[in-house]
């Protein structure tokens, strides 16, 4: 099965499309929380057992996990999550050449890692890519067009054909998918855009941050995020991160009150989307 068959059967047993970012900034926590003094793999897990029953997938940063024990926490929030059946997407945004990006691929099933998919950078090329291409059962979610302000910088630019950048990237994407194993990530915050990339890929799921926090559409990432799969299940991904791990920030009520919060804040953002589905 490739990923995003197990994908839609995770989206059909728990009727959710939530991807929830797994991104513990300790700058964030409360007080209350913070002199809990939780590691990493504990938090996570904490925020697992607190969403996994509307959690399609998580998604943590590697950002968040780019320290001396840090892969380790990144190793044992990925096999919690598997043990509450649960995929995960490393959000890592790799692209790189030759020996480099076949070592970043292999992050994906070796050394207890064991993603199920990751996010890649097209910047480079196919050939960037191609080693995480070739593993035809993890997910490959291609940058297209984030969420964040200077994203139109150069995704925006129009090209000689008169397309912008980004629905080239779309379109070359498609191509690169002969695995069907790729999917792209499209943010919420601009619908029109979003709709014209599926215009593009009819078939491609996306993963489609900016929900939460950034307040992008709901009902267009669910009415453009999905793509129709052969199952009969609608597949794709809409991420909040901030929204839900951190939804008990302002909690005064203790570090159970504070990780309530975010299953709460889960099971809300899943009614939300599923109004639209």
């Amino acid at each position: 099965m490739t990923f995003f068959d197990r994908l839609a059967d995770r989206i059909e047993t728990v009727d959710s499309v939530v991807s929830v970012g797994l991104d513990p900034d300790p700058g964030r926590l409360p007080e209350h929380v913070a002199e809990a003094d939780l590691p990493r793999w504990q938090f996570n897990r904490r925020i697992i057992d607190a969403t996994h029953e509307h959690a399609a997938c998580y998604k943590p940063n590697a950002a968040f996990y780019e320290d001396g024990d840090g892969w380790r926490a990144l190793e044992e929030t990925i096999a919690y999550a598997h043990g509450k059946g649960v995929p995960v997407l490393l959000d890592a945004k790799r692209g790189d050449i030759g020996n480099t990006a076949r070592q970043y691929a292999s992050a994906l099933d070796s050394g207890g890692l064991d993603a199920d998919a990751i996010t890649v950078n097209p910047y480079m090329g196919r050939d960037s890519l191609e080693p995480f291409l070739q593993r035809e059962q993890k997910g490959v979610f291609v940058l297209c067009r984030t969420s964040n302000p200077g994203g139109a910088d150069l995704q925006n630019l129009e090209l000689d054909s008169g397309e912008p950048l980004y629905e080239r990237v779309a379109a070359v994407a498609d191509l690169w998918n002969a695995n069907g194993n790729v999917g792209l990530v499209v943010g919420a915050t601009n619908p029109e855009e979003l709709e014209a990339i599926r215009d593009v890929v009819p078939d491609i799921p996306f993963l489609v941050p900016g929900v939460g926090a950034q307040g992008g559409d709901a009902e267009a990432a669910v009415e453009h995020g999905l793509a129709d799969r052969s199952a009969g299940v609608d597949v794709g991904l809409v991420n909040s991160s901030r929204g839900i791990i951190f939804a008990g920030e302002d909690a005064q009520r203790g570090e159970q009150a504070y990780f309530r919060a975010a299953g709460q804040a889960a099971k809300q953002l899943k009614r939300r989307l599923n109004q639209f589905r």
